[in-house]
């Protein structure tokens, strides 16, 4: 006797998904049984230049259908709010319902932040941060409205993809850094809005080879025995494909980093030191006696460096 499989009988959306990340994580979702809407604008510069193209999207549909699942293309824009709109109402006209929302689609445009321009600022915020937002806004709403009138609680999942630039930092990405910090505030306050009617939201920070990481792990080999490359975008799509299912009721408002064959779950920020005044209120001689000698004594602040925990190797 056959068991079902993990996502049968689930709607999914992914976005982005024409290539990469959200190309592996469709895949995966459809593995497990979902039935897919693959969104993705299709332009061919990974700073959202070019024009927009129903290819991509088109593609991993039918490769999708071709293993036998169910899925089909959805050609736009997420950060558009109208086409955010015409997503989620076209996996509800497909499927009949919406019960995963996978937020992948982004775009880079890196530069200092003394060299950036506002246009570099905005489209960066907008596609990744407004972008998550907008499917987001019309999922939960589509959510809500379901529990509403079933008089209890539905089945919602929302993956969000944030970034290790968010929590070390990346000095040529001030926009992407920024723009992927906002999705966890996103995130952990959706998954509070979110959790009465039933539905979770969590985000990843996931670490793979795609189009848009080609110049950061230009430098790192990929193996010579033909085995899975560490950087490979298999090594993500499980986990968004466990977050995405019934096992994970229990996982809200979560932040994980993913990759190589690694899963490690990210506490909130915890207080470092704490001083307090011995007056009503603290004067700049007493927070200087305090606070200085404190990173006076501390080590150079690090960065998370990838060659240190993946073990890779430059060419």
């Amino acid at each position: 006797m056959s068991h079902p499989l993990p996502l049968e009988g689930l709607a999914a959306i992914v976005t982005g998904a024409g290539r990469g990340l959200g190309r592996a994580e469709a895949l995966e979702l459809a593995r497990l049984g979902a039935a897919v809407v693959v969104n993705d604008y299709g332009q061919p510069g990974r700073d959202g230049s070019g024009e927009a193209s129903a290819a991509p999207a088109e593609e991993v549909a039918a490769e999708i259908r071709a293993a036998g699942g169910r899925a089909v293309a959805h050609l736009g824009d997420v950060s558009d709010h109208e086409q955010a709109r015409a997503l989620v109402e076209l996996a509800v006209a497909t499927y009949g319902k919406l019960d995963v929302l996978v937020n992948n689609a982004g775009i880079l445009r890196d530069r200092m932040v003394f060299s950036m321009t506002e246009d570099e600022w905005d489209s960066v915020i907008r596609v990744h941060l407004k972008g998550h937002f907008n499917t987001t806004h019309f999922a939960a709403a589509h959510w809500r409205a379901r529990s509403k009138e079933a008089g209890g609680p539905v089945y919602g999942r929302i993956v969000n993809t944030s970034s290790e630039a968010f929590l070390a930092g990346s000095a040529g990405q001030p926009n992407y850094a920024a723009a992927k910090g906002g999705i966890v505030g996103l995130t952990t306050s959706t998954a509070q809005a979110l959790a009465r009617y039933g539905a979770t939201a969590n985000a990843i920070c996931p670490r793979a080879r795609t189009r848009m990481t080609e110049d950061v792990f230009a430098g790192f080999q990929e193996p010579a025995d033909g085995s899975l490359d560490a950087l490979a975008p298999e090594h993500v799509s499980p986990l968004v494909g466990y977050l995405a299912s019934p096992a994970a009721a229990k996982v809200n408002g979560q932040l994980l980093v993913v990759h190589g064959g690694m899963v490690a779950i990210v506490e909130r920020p915890r207080v470092a030191a704490k001083f307090d005044s011995t007056k009503e209120t603290f004067t700049f001689d007493e927070l200087d006696g305090l606070i200085t000698p404190y990173y006076e004594d501390r080590p150079p602040n690090e960065t998370f460096a990838a060659v240190e925990v993946l073990g890779l190797k430059r060419e």
